[in-house]
């Protein structure tokens, strides 16, 4: 149990003792004393002032009295600031907790809660390799996914492949006008790469067909429709959407040339699913549930035929479920996805990692699974996040102007390799071990980037700043568990048992330390990486102090290097395990 509720019970336990009252959490607060007063954790019980008829000072003191004497080993002095109660906790709670879970790998991890929650991750078009916002979505899923798994929940991590629609056309009219038979393996072109050449060789010839039918006199938005490539690309979704084999075959084969590219690129990564949907399977998913809704008055059919839900007493709007034609739109599919993932897996809460450009499409897909009844309706939840730009500005996949995953992840890996050598730190590395630790700072710089950040705000990519080993990074966290490996080999592992009085820098990290699981349950609960990100920095700093003051080779006692060897161990794994969740590696040494 965390320190600050054994500090709440105990609170809770005196006022009903004293005053004959019961309380909740809700009428004091608990947080940590401001270094400049004496004491670990400040009681704030300002609103029982009024119903209790004391003065602030006078409550204070009456309850520190009490919290002292009856947990004489839990608490060792308090005193009254203006009306808060500073608690000061004993040394020994520390060394007993140190004692406890020093040797603990997966310490912060939490008990199995008996849920299940299914994470959506990645979803990439099949008509181009991932790019820069790619990896901030599957690192913030794969991230979100290890995070509640480490709170307890069983987690089912999914992808959806977007490998049907007008955008895959594209690429294979382009393929058929241009590529004259040509491969990946033809042209030693990684297969995702090989793809999305050809859709930006559309985009190009639709521009210059465009620009011919303007130039003999038709209106703009007309002559995009009626490009020649266009009509071809139109054309060839209705062949696909009919089954004709020719466009069945080229649609498959390019798809497997781009599931390949994408295989490297998630292994590169560490991006991994348990299972992975395809559109081409599901896009009838939830039509005949539009009929349902037509019987159970959930959606509407207007005087054309189309079929629509209203949601204007919800604050939105009307939203089409089906054309006047008969055919689905993008959300029947998901309504029918939403039913069938519940069915295949039970999960009490299904998690869409998506771009905050699509908060109003999750706001509408979950009020109509709820209208419509559908199981596990209440658990959908849409984990919204800012797009990464550039210092340049938006990407655009049409105009070949996004920077592609493969390359900014090798463009991390090499800038690891430059500023490890000018800092001249891989003496006596073989060759071998100097490549593994590029890739593990490489991409731990690049992971740990894209998720400090609150996944609800947009964000800059620097890659320079990303591996700065004295800057709010990766990098330097690392550093600081290098270090502490360094230490524990010449050293030696403590074998346990701590018990002597402590000084401020060792309590300091001692109370840290305590917090991790309290903040692995809130990053789980709030869906935000960041926040182990934060605390994993804060930890690292705090360690830095620490070490710069306190000796632990030549400590002043054998006591005292015992317990610092074993704050050394704990602080280590628990640097180890944070940056476990985001997916980075640490290395013995660098």
């Amino acid at each position: 149990m965390a320190i600050t509720n054994i500090i709440g019970d105990s609170v809770k336990a005196a006022l009903t003792a004293l005053y004959g009252i019961e309380t909740d959490v809700r009428d004091f607060q608990i947080n940590q004393t401001k270094p400049e007063f004496e004491g670990d954790y400040t009681v704030v019980v300002f609103a029982l002032v009024k119903k209790l008829r004391k003065s602030p000072d006078g409550l204070g003191k009456e309850l520190g009295e009490y919290l002292v004497a009856q947990n004489p080993g839990l608490f060792s002095a308090y005193n009254v600031i203006k009306g808060f109660l500073n608690l000061t906790v004993t040394d020994s709670y520390w060394t007993e907790l140190l004692g406890n879970a020093f040797q603990d790998a997966r310490y912060g991890a939490g008990a199995p809660k008996g849920e299940r929650v299914m994470v959506e991750y990645s979803s990439p078009n099949t008509n181009k390799p991932l790019h820069l916002g790619h990896l901030r979505n599957n690192f913030l899923g794969w991230s979100t996914a290890e995070i509640l798994k480490a709170c307890g929940y069983e987690v089912v991590k999914t992808c959806i492949a977007n490998d049907r629609g007008i955008h895959i056309c594209k690429s294979m009219v382009a393929w058929q006008r241009f590529a004259h038979g040509a491969t990946p393996a033809s042209t030693g072109t990684k297969g995702d790469h090989f793809v999305g050449d050809y859709y930006v060789l559309f985009g190009e010839e639709h521009k210059k067909e465009t620009a011919a039918l303007v130039a003999g006199g038709m209106p703009q938005e007309e002559a995009e429709k009626e490009a020649p490539v266009m009509k071809a690309a139109q054309q060839m979704l209705v062949d696909w959407e009919a089954g004709q084999p020719d466009v069945i075959a080229l649609w498959s084969q390019m798809n497997a040339w781009v599931y390949a590219g994408f295989a490297d690129t998630y292994r590169a990564i560490g991006s991994d699913f348990d299972k992975t949907y395809y559109e081409s399977e599901t896009y009838l998913l939830g039509k005949d549930m539009v009929d349902v809704g037509l019987e159970k008055g959930v959606f509407f059919q207007k005087e054309d035929g189309s079929v629509w839900i209203d949601l204007t007493d919800e604050g939105l709007d009307q939203k089409i479920v089906r054309r006047r034609d008969g055919t689905s739109v993008y959300i029947t599919q998901d309504i029918g996805l939403a039913e069938f993932k519940y069915n295949e897996y039970h999960c009490n809460q299904s998690i869409y990692v998506v771009g905050d450009e699509q908060n109003y499409h999750f706001k509408v897909l979950k009020l109509i699974c709820q209208r419509l009844g559908i199981p596990g309706a209440d658990g959908i939840y849409h984990l919204s996040y800012g797009m990464v730009e550039l210092p340049t500005g938006r990407m655009k996949t049409r105009e070949g102007t996004v920077v592609d995953a493969d390359d900014i992840v090798a463009e991390m890996v090499n800038l690891a390799r430059v500023k490890t050598e000018e800092l001249g730190k891989v003496d006596g590395f073989t060759a071998a071990e100097r490549e593994d630790l590029y890739h593990t700072l490489g991409l731990g710089a690049l992971k740990f980037f894209l998720l400090r950040v609150d996944p609800r705000k947009r964000m800059l990519f620097n890659p320079e700043e990303s591996i700065d080993l004295h800057g709010f990074t990766a990098t330097f966290i690392q550093y600081v568990y290098a270090r502490i490996r360094s230490v524990l080999r010449k050293e030696g592992a403590p074998a346990g048992g701590f018990s002597t009085a402590l000084l401020p820098l060792e309590k300091e990290l001692l109370v840290v330390l305590e917090q991790f699981p309290s903040v692995v349950e809130t990053a789980g609960s709030d869906h935000d990486p960041s926040l182990i990100a934060n605390y994993a920095f804060r930890l690292g700093q705090v360690f830095n102090s620490f070490y710069a003051e306190h000796s632990i080779g030549n400590a002043e006692n054998p006591a005292k290097r015992h317990l610092r060897l074993g704050l050394a161990q704990m602080t280590g794994n628990v640097l180890a395990f944070a940056l476990s969740l985001l997916g980075i590696a640490v290395p013995e040494r660098m």
